[in-house]
């Protein structure tokens, strides 16, 4: 048998050779495959481990699991020792030797933990999604982790969904400039450094879309959708180098991303290129039972291979059904050999036959203080200030009273998906608020679905002796995240009452929002007098949101997402599609301005609710600064444009304000008529411009051929001729415009 094996590599190996030099890479992963058995090949298709809550000691069992080479890689082993103990009996007590890799959720930080990606989204800054990355790379691989379940690309439109929290927000453009700053930041500029994590860009394809925002809830995307919104951010990561990808939870047109042939196969690896390995979403191979896909564990096991996905994550399909799928003549041999190969691939390019053990001298450092000062950037960057009545920036020698269920709540500050992050260095917004003399505090909630009135009276008491009041509310870390969707998306427990009763004092309100999605506040909003979203913004989120909230920090985040009034009008994004009968302000007719008794009619003949309207409470890309911004003299450098120039867009920005600022100008185009209707506006660049009070400048944007280009119903890529209008301001909806032909 060992003899066919080394027949079999070595005529490979003549194959390639025949074409093109074969590289030591792919010479190395041939060697190992001709002296694998077929259970040594399963054993590298399984990732083991346990729950993230778990943290018990290894079994002997386990252990001899990995002395058998029966399992590939490992996932939550959070004990350094642990590390070290298995990999030694990986690399010196297996028969031949080949290294784990340990895996981790490590999402938006290991131990010093950033802001929620959608926060980080939200600084539409590639440089903080960066240093996110590289700082989580750098804590966790000095502990052995060198793969990250990270970054999630699924583009989000339906604030009901609670992974709108992990998520880049609504836009294909953003998310992709994100994906690939993320890439860079967990896989440095080598795999093979120590420091460096095998990045998994997830989860593929169409998760964020869907059904009712319900967690693993069914997805329908016709194709042209599924290539022009929900792809891009794949495709940045993957050429990128993105080392993995994982399959989504849910079924797509019917068919289960995880068994998915045409997603993992004639996408993925076809039309992207994508070279490296596919990993199961934990148990999605067998959810495919309850999915009404797979009749079983084998047939499961079956889909999956025969799919593309290369190895299972907790489930045992593989393990228990592989080998006899293969000797039925299920499965072909060679399909078994691609996977190991992808995954061989990967394990080589993270130099782990080569230094399979954490070095010595590891450059990692636990809240080292370049990392708590980049995590404080990240939270300044993501904060988007939504109103402001002239209250911000607050007079630091006012009474501040501090109060809301979320002023000092270390553990929920740090966000869903931070296992590893410790609330004692957590330094919340009561800590920071602390330096200053003239700050009151009582929480008034002791967290945020709280029901208890226990606390009003003294919470009101010391507001009528202050002079302005900051609440800081929203969500609990535990209310988004995976599986923590919501049908009612107004803050929780009775925060709209201490809120309201709070405005009968008269003392102007700063509510300050700490949540994993946009919130319905309509019904305290016209009681406030500012508003800022600050996510769950991390460890150093309390001196952030002080220093923003005082004015020696500016707000720098944009919404990476656009904010509904309500749960009813989700899914609400900006690059919609015109209908036949747009809706507009002069057409719409609200319910309550209907006279009793009229006719039947359409009245307003458009589409919109007859409560909500049809515009959002905030569109995508708004951000308040402590300035305000003019655009003025919007030009283009030609009227027509064909596939082999450009034109180039020239506006003028003013800050108009009596302090230094920054704005982000945003470009957007829309193709009026073409072979399918095209959204309102596309997102195609951006620049964030500072300017000095009173200064002006002019802003040029390059518009080229290929920022007009889309995937047709046909499944490919065109340029149509036809008046393309492009858009220019600080947000979605206030813009200025002009147009072009292509011809």
């Amino acid at each position: 048998m060992a003899t066919r094996l080394i027949l079999v590599a070595a005529c490979f190996l003549m194959v390639c050779c025949a074409t093109q030099e074969i590289t030591k890479e792919e010479k190395q992963i041939e060697e190992l495959l001709a002296q694998m058995s077929i259970d040594d090949k399963i054993g590298q298709t399984a990732l083991r481990g346990t729950s993230s809550r778990v943290k018990g000691a290894l079994s002997e069992e386990f252990k001899q699991a990995v002395r058998d080479g029966q399992v590939g890689s490992v996932l939550n082993v959070m004990n350094v020792e642990y590390v070290k103990e298995l990999q030694g009996i990986a690399v010196e007590e297996s028969r031949l030797g080949i290294p784990l890799i340990f895996a981790r959720d490590v999402i938006h930080g290991f131990k010093t933990i950033f802001p929620i990606p959608i926060g980080l989204a939200a600084s539409w800054d590639e440089q903080t999604a960066y240093d996110c990355a590289r700082v989580s790379a750098l804590e966790a691989s000095s502990q052995g982790i060198r793969w990250t379940f990270a970054p999630m690309l699924d583009i989000a439109r339906d604030s009901r969904w609670g992974r709108v929290a992990e998520s880049p927000g609504e836009d294909p453009y953003l998310a992709s400039i994100l994906a690939k700053a993320y890439i860079r930041g967990f896989q440095g500029d080598s795999l093979s450094d120590p420091s460096s994590m095998a990045a998994c860009a997830k989860h593929f394809l169409g998760y964020g879309a869907a059904i009712g925002g319900r967690d693993y809830n069914s997805v329908v995307i016709h194709n042209a959708e599924m290539q022009n919104i929900y792809l891009p951010p794949f495709k940045a990561a993957i050429d990128a180098g993105s080392a993995t990808i994982m399959s989504s939870f849910n079924d797509i047109n019917g068919i289960p991303a995880t068994g998915n042939r045409f997603i993992l196969r004639d996408i993925l690896r076809d039309q992207l290129g994508f070279n490296g390995f596919v990993v199961s979403d934990w148990n999605s191979v067998t959810e495919m039972i309850p999915h009404g896909f797979a009749a079983d564990e084998k047939e499961a096991g079956k889909l999956s291979a025969i799919a593309g996905l290369d190895m299972e994550m907790t489930s045992a399909a593989y393990q228990k059904h592989l080998k006899q799928l293969i000797e039925s003549g299920e499965v072909s041999m060679d399909v078994l050999d691609d996977m190991v190969r992808n995954i061989l691939r990967v394990k080589i390019q993270l130099g782990l036959f080569e230094s399979p053990y954490i070095p010595d001298h590891h450059p990692g450092q636990m809240y080292a203080d370049e990392s708590l000062a980049s995590a404080y950037d990240a939270a300044v960057n993501s904060f988007v200030l939504l109103k402001n009545n002239k209250v911000l920036p607050l007079n630091t020698s006012d009474k501040i009273f501090l109060t809301g269920p979320l002023s000092d709540a270390p553990h929920d500050q740090l966000g869903t998906w931070s296992f590893d992050g410790d609330k004692a260095h957590t330094v919340t917004v009561k800590d920071a608020f602390e330096s200053n003399s003239s700050t009151q505090f009582i929480n008034g909630l002791n967290y945020s679905r709280d029901t208890s009135k226990k606390q009003f009276r003294a919470t009101l008491a010391k507001a009528q002796k202050a002079d302005v009041i900051v609440f800081v509310g929203g969500e609990e870390a535990i209310l988004s995240g995976e599986a923590h969707s919501r049908a009612d998306i107004r803050l929780p427990g009775i925060q709209e009452e201490l809120l309201l009763e709070l405005s009968q004092t008269g003392k102007p309100i700063v509510l300050v929002i700490m949540a994993g999605r946009p919130i319905n506040i309509m019904a305290v909003l016209p009681h406030v007098d500012a508003v800022l979203m600050a996510w769950h913004p991390g460890t150093n989120g309390g001196p952030a949101l002080y220093d923003v909230l005082t004015g020696s920090r500016e707000p720098g985040g944009r919404l990476p997402i656009t904010w509904p009034k309500s749960a009813g009008q989700s899914p609400i994004y900006y690059n919609q599609k015109n209908t036949g009968r747009p809706a507009d302000k002069e057409s719409f007719v609200h319910m309550d301005d209907i006279p009793v008794g009229a006719w039947q009619s359409s009245l307003g003949n458009k589409s919109h609710y007859l409560d909500a309207g049809f515009l959002p409470a905030f569109p995508f890309g708004y951000g308040l600064t402590y300035t305000s911004f003019d655009y003025s003299n919007l030009q283009l450098s030609d009227t027509t444009m064909n596939d082999a120039g450009n034109i180039k867009m020239i506006v003028t920005l003013t800050n108009t304000g009596s302090r230094k600022g920054t704005e982000i100008v945003q470009l957007y185009l829309q193709d009026q008529t073409a072979s399918i209707t095209r959204p309102v506006k596309e997102l195609k660049d951006y620049q964030k411009v500072t300017l000095l009070a009173g200064e002006s400048r002019e802003i040029e944007f390059i518009i080229n051929a290929s920022q007009l280009t889309f995937y047709n119903n046909d499944n490919k890529m065109v340029l149509e001729p036809g008046v393309f209008n492009v858009f220019v301001g600080g947000n979605s909806q206030h813009v200025l415009s002009n147009s072009f032909r292509f011809e």
